[in-house]
């Protein structure tokens, strides 16, 4: 049954992904702006959220959103637990900001998928070019901070297994330092459900706790990166105990 679920789900995103990346070059054409296409795509991203609890029985518990900053045009960096591709769809769907995400160039060559994401306002950068890449995530990630977006990274920069912890990078704190924006550290237990590279998914709660902002005025980003990674693990570890064992 669990299969059945998990390929009925892909072929919901399949299917509709085509007409919705449709609509946003269509809005693109007609000369919408950011914002407009933004819409769209969340919507989709909503809907895939949405046949991820009726079709999968996976269901979202939030806590900590009074925590988020306040302020059509108040700027943050949100640093998430990266476990699976659930968060990558489930943050721009609740949260009440634009967001932009930082991503690989290579995602711009898949159909449709790639088609959209290129046509937002986004960051994509070329991996191979790291000194480059900053540099772009610097100058863009500033630009949209300014203007109410809030730029989104995965500081261990991959997906990691549950009870697992990356390399925390401190890419994200550099640019929130260099922008005057605080960060805001965001713990996910996606890997409960929907295991790192699983086809499968099981029904069950994703927890979704959400720090309280922290200031990056005066702070070096390691420094406040340590501060970030201690919250996240920390909390990771409350959420999903069964986890962390050992």
């Amino acid at each position: 049954m669990a299969l059945i679920r998990s390929v009925l789900h892909l072929l919901v995103m399949i299917v509709t992904v085509i007409p919705y990346t449709c609509a946003i070059l269509l809005v693109r054409l007609l000369g919408g702006g950011p914002a407009a296409r933004y819409r769209v795509a969340r919507a989709w991203l909503a809907l895939c959220i949405d046949a991820a609890r009726v079709l999968l029985g996976i269901r979202t518990r939030i806590a900590g959103m009074e925590h988020l900053p306040q302020g059509e045009t108040q700027g943050a960096v949100l640093l998430v637990k990266h476990q699976s591709t659930y968060e990558t769809f489930l943050m721009p769907a609740i949260m009440p900001h634009p967001l932009a995400y930082v991503f690989k160039k290579e995602l711009l060559s898949v159909p449709f998928f790639g088609w959209s994401i290129g046509s937002l306002d986004m960051i994509h950068i070329d991996r191979g070019q790291r000194a480059r890449a900053f540099v772009k995530v610097l100058q863009q990630g500033r630009r949209l901070l300014a203007k109410g977006t809030w730029v989104i990274m995965f500081p261990e920069g991959t997906r990691t297994a549950r009870g697992e912890k990356g390399e925390y990078k401190s890419g994200g704190t550099r640019l929130a330092i260099e922008a005057g924006v605080p960060v805001v550290p965001i713990a996910v237990t996606s890997a409960k459900v929907w295991p790192r590279k699983a086809f499968i998914k099981r029904p069950g709660v994703v927890d979704v706790s959400i720090g309280r902002p922290i200031p990056s005025e005066g702070r070096k980003p390691d420094e406040l990166m340590d501060e970030v990674e201690a919250w996240i693990e920390a909390e990771m570890r409350r959420l999903d105990p069964e986890a962390y064992r050992d």
